[in-house]
């Protein structure tokens, strides 16, 4: 494995904690935000919003970095390749969302209306961002289900299943009220496998 690659690797290992600490950092600090009611991509909005928009461009180029070194990691075949490519466009959401912001709404940041506000042409892409995101994690656990059932790798293959299951469980059920702190519960569980899948590379250079 070349310095490259494991480098990229160990920036998506690092996206994870990273990802959640900075949105823990800004969700119990910034005044009216209220973590399980707010959804993540407000925090993109006002004075500090800034950060978020970091957090989701640093995130998003380490996903991307961690799904190109991953490709060269793997072993060669048609699944894996797509399950590579699909990582990058992780990433690619995310980055999406961090250059177009949402609207505000829901009483966030202040001064803004409550409820649900009109859509821009900003935050609508900003919600294409989200679904390619969410989209491409749903195509990297079916492709690396298969490719790991047929190879053998149970453990690998049951992380897979587990990843998209939990991501979505969690997700899907629960109060509508505590939908916004659920989504970042699911990023957390899809980020996290990809950052799995990258520790996982790292650990066979080792030996």
């Amino acid at each position: 494995m070349s310095r490259s690659s494991c480098v990229l690797l160990i920036g998506a290992v690092l996206a994870t904690p990273l990802f959640v600490a900075l949105w823990a950092a800004q969700a119990f600090s910034r005044e009216g935000f209220r973590p399980t009611f707010h959804p993540m991509s407000l925090l993109s909005l006002g004075d500090l919003g800034w950060v978020q928009i970091v957090n989701f461009l640093v995130t998003g180029a380490l996903v991307m970095g961690g799904g190109a070194a991953l490709g060269r990691t793997l072993d060669a075949g048609h699944l894996t390749r797509w399950a590579s490519i699909s990582i990058v466009l992780m990433g690619t959401g995310l980055l999406v969302a961090g250059m177009f912001v949402t609207d505000a709404g829901a009483g966030f940041p202040a001064g803004a209306p409550e409820g649900v506000p009109a859509m821009s042409w900003h935050g609508a892409v900003h919600e294409v961002g989200f679904l390619l995101t969410q989209l491409a994690f749903l195509a990297v656990t079916v492709l690396l289900a298969v490719r790991f059932g047929r190879s053998r790798q149970r453990g690998w293959m049951t992380a897979s299943i587990a990843a998209l299951v939990l991501a979505v469980l969690i997700a899907a059920v629960g109060d509508p009220e505590t939908l916004a702190i659920r989504l970042v519960l699911s990023a957390a569980v899809e980020l996290g496998f990809v950052s799995v899948l990258a520790y996982g590379a790292l650990r066979r250079r080792v030996r």
